[in-house]
């Protein structure tokens, strides 16, 4: 099992960092952070316009909070859900249950086409994912479903901290510039961007090893 996880975790390393099709792979992460934003945002309360997945990797969620702290723990949950997805679908493929993952995944997917993708590349990307994910589910065997629970699990856990890691690096050269550290740190005044870019990343830490320890 460890050998295979390292494999795997090579593999998503080294597919997300080709050129052409390696964001096509990387927005698998994206959409889950975006989506970590949605759901925060309609459980507090708020209201979710749409989610936006562009070529380059970036997303973008449009919504709206009626309150302050509603729209605060909306912009803290698109990295924190992702990592917490990491360590989740490795604890479910732990316990022999690869079906879980990719059904939690495939239900994202849907959710997300149904409810809140728009723009033209995020349908592309969208569609095309759940055709694969349909197919792999009704016609994979136990073997191949185990590989891409595992494949899909890899990628979450090396984007959620390359990504945590990037938004850190940016709000220490660029914090005007740093997403949702730069969000967050609009929001509370006295926190600057990197505080919020070096907490993102020490979570996506956290949760990475929890899930490499649970899985070993």
């Amino acid at each position: 099992m460890k050998k295979k996880l390292a494999l795997f975790i090579i593999l998503a390393v080294f597919l997300t960092q080709m050129p052409f099709i390696g964001p096509y792979f990387s927005i698998v992460n994206t959409l889950i952070h975006e989506a970590g934003h949605a759901i925060m945002s309609l459980v507090t309360g708020g209201d979710v316009q749409s989610i936006a997945l562009f070529s380059n990797t970036e997303g973008a969620t449009l919504v709206s909070n009626r309150y302050w702290l509603g729209g605060f723990m909306t912009s803290i949950a698109g990295y924190v859900f992702a990592s917490y997805m990491a360590y989740l679908f490795l604890t479910l493929i732990y316990k022999r249950k690869s079906r879980y993952v990719l059904l939690i995944f495939l239900g994202l997917l849907l959710i997300s086409l149904i409810f809140w993708i728009r723009n033209l590349y995020g349908l592309f990307w969208i569609i095309t994912i759940i055709a694969v994910f349909s197919w792999v589910l009704a016609r994979g065997s136990k073997r191949i479903l185990d590989y891409f629970a595992l494949f899909i699990a890899s990628l979450v856990l090396v984007e959620s901290v390359t990504s945590a890691f990037e938004i850190m690096f940016l709000s220490f050269v660029s914090p005007s510039n740093a997403g949702d550290a730069t969000t967050l740190a609009n929001m509370t005044f006295l926190i600057p961007a990197l505080v919020w870019g070096i907490a993102f990343f020490v979570q996506a830490l956290f949760f990475a090893r929890l899930g490499l320890r649970r899985y070993f």
